[in-house]
Formats: C-alpha cells, structure tokens, sequence
C-alpha cells in the first residue's frame, strides 16, 4: 500500500513526510483491517509532525503513519470479530485502544483511560490506504452518510459533542463558541440543537460564514471588536476551542458571573476571578456510547460536516494550508 510516513518530527518547511509504497498490515486478534476511504486533518496532526509533543512521547514510534479520524470499508477480520464482516462502512476515531480494565473503562469514560492508545500517535494512523483498528473502538457508519464528510465526525464530531453535554443548555441561554474551525463548526451545531442561542467569536471571513450557515444566531468578527469587552458579561456558557491566551481571557470575560466554561485546548488565566464563581472544565473526545449518538444525529440530518477535499498523497500541502488559515473548515484526505 501507499502511505504517508512521519521519519522524525520536523517543521514542515523540512519536508519530513514521506508519500511511499509499504507493506500492507494485517489484522490481529480483534482487529479490523480498513481500507481507507478518507481522513480528516486535524491541527493536532501538526502538532506531532513539527515535533511540537516529543517531551510527551509523541510520537511513540518511528516511523509513524499520522491522521487519526478516519473512515472507509472492512477489508479484512482478525480472529474473533464478530461485530463487523467484510464490506461494513467503518470509522476510527483518536480513541484506538483502551484497557478496558481501569475505573474510567468500566464507567463509560474510557476516553481518560492511562493506557489508551491514540491512532496516529502511539500506533499507525489513516494517511494511509489501509490502516488497522480494533472492532472494539470501531464503529457502523450509516448508509446515508458520506464517508469522505463523515470523516470528520470522528474527531471534531465526537470532541465537539462531548463538550455541549457538559453544559446545561436550553431555549433562553446563551452559548458562545470561540474558535470556529473543524471543532467548532461542529459544536455550534450541538449547542442549536438545545433551543440555545450560539454566539460564534471567530476572525477569519469564511469561518464566520460557516457559523451562520450552520445556524450561530450572532457572529463576532474578532478582528474588528474585543470579544471580551463587546460580550462582556453576557453568555451562560463558553466553548474554547482556539489555542490562543488572549481569546481564551476574552471568553472567560465574557462569561457571566456563575457560568461554565469548557476548553479543548490548553488555558493559561492570569488573576482568576474566583469571586465571580465560574466554572472552568477541560474536555478531550467522548465515549463509545456518545460517537453512536454523532453518528445517528447525522445520518438523520441534524448536523453535518463542512469540509474541503484533497488527494491522500497531499497531505503536506494540506498541512500548510491549516497552518496558514486557507481552509474553511476541515480539510479530509481521500483515496
């Protein structure tokens, strides 16, 4: 098969991805061997290619085959499985492998599980042809979806899903996504569906007119206001999804006394205003329970992915694209 293989982490201006011709794997007690129909690009892909994790041991192999929200058919059954059958449209997400073992497996928050396996990080991902997955942590995709739009539903889907249901939401609240890319575009539309008004704080054109076709009942054009200071005060609830202090400082400003919020990605907070008695929560992903829920709302038509095509073997390409803000929403490799 044909893959793109990380050698060693290095920026991306040092090429270090290598479209080239590998064995095909073949799966093992459990397994699922997936002939890759897309994947999505996610920023955190970047992340392990520019060596940004290596004090974490991200990558934990070399080399190593990135992307980690996948879809495609079954090419092949490893011994014992017998939840799928050859043909089945399946997807991957991050979660590759868990104990199944530790209190957060057997709670149904298999998501913290310490010894969970990422694809594309601790095991080969899906810029690939055919990737390996096991039954377990594999999913049906329904008939009605797209495979290529459905890829990324198994990441920016699951993540952004999984962040809504820590809020209590509804008709009369006020919800603000800062941060409108593939995370984003998503968790604006879980938080539509609980009858609450999303403000959706962005600074880029096309990810703006993303949020409101998607239903964000105001946008907020960062570039041109303070969101911190022009929202200030105002939202029940917040969902970060953009790396950045100052747009996470801002959200926190704009968050009303005794609100929540919730971040998938890194904060720092200077002189936290305890007195305010917000609530500050990290979410990463979601359980298997939850992906089947994603699932079954897209295949009824109640959310959808916006994303932007691209041939496999350009992933490189893509990858910079993301780094300088070219796309609209995500970017999904397709064989």
């Amino acid at each position: 098969m044909y893959a793109i293989e990380l050698d060693a982490p290095a920026p991306l201006s040092e090429h270090p991805l290598n479209w080239r011709e590998i064995a095909t794997p073949e799966p093992g007690q459990g397994q699922l061997l997936i002939k890759v129909a897309a994947c999505g690009v996610c920023r955190s892909n970047l992340h392990m290619i520019e060596g940004d994790w290596i004090d974490g041991g991200v990558p934990a192999i070399s080399p190593i085959i990135p992307g980690h929200e996948a879809t495609g058919t079954v090419a092949a059954l490893g011994a014992g499985v017998t939840t799928f059958q050859i043909g089945d449209r399946v997807g991957v997400q991050p979660l590759w492998w868990t104990c199944e073992e530790c209190e957060f497996c057997l709670s149904g928050r298999e998501e913290l599980c310490h010894e969970r396996k990422i694809t594309g990080e601790h095991v080969n991902g899906a810029y690939a042809e055919f990737m390996l997955s096991y039954a377990a942590h594999s999913y049906h995709v329904p008939e009605s979806i797209d495979l290529v739009d459905a890829a990324p539903l198994f990441c920016p889907g699951i993540t952004a899903f999984s962040a809504v249901s820590k809020l209590d939401l509804g008709p009369g609240k006020r919800v603000g996504v800062f941060g409108i890319g593939g995370v984003g575009h998503m968790a604006i539309q879980f938080a539509v569906l609980t009858g609450a008004d999303v403000i959706a704080v962005g600074r880029s054109a096309g990810h703006l007119e993303v949020a409101k076709e998607l239903g964000a009942a105001e946008v907020v054009d960062s570039t041109k206001v303070d969101p911190g200071e022009y929202l200030e005060d105002s939202l029940d609830a917040v969902l970060t999804f953009a790396p950045s202090d100052v747009v996470n400082a801002g959200a926190l400003r704009a968050l009303k006394w005794g609100g929540t919020l919730v971040t998938g990605v890194p904060l720092t907070f200077q002189g936290f205003p305890f007195n305010k008695s917000q609530t500050v929560m990290g979410t990463i992903l979601g359980n298997r329970a939850q992906m089947n829920e994603v699932l079954r709302l897209a295949a009824d038509g109640k959310i959808r992915t916006v994303v932007d095509r691209f041939p496999m073997a350009d992933a490189a390409d893509v990858l910079q694209k993301l780094t300088s803000g070219e796309l609209r929403s995500r970017a999904v490799l397709e064989n």
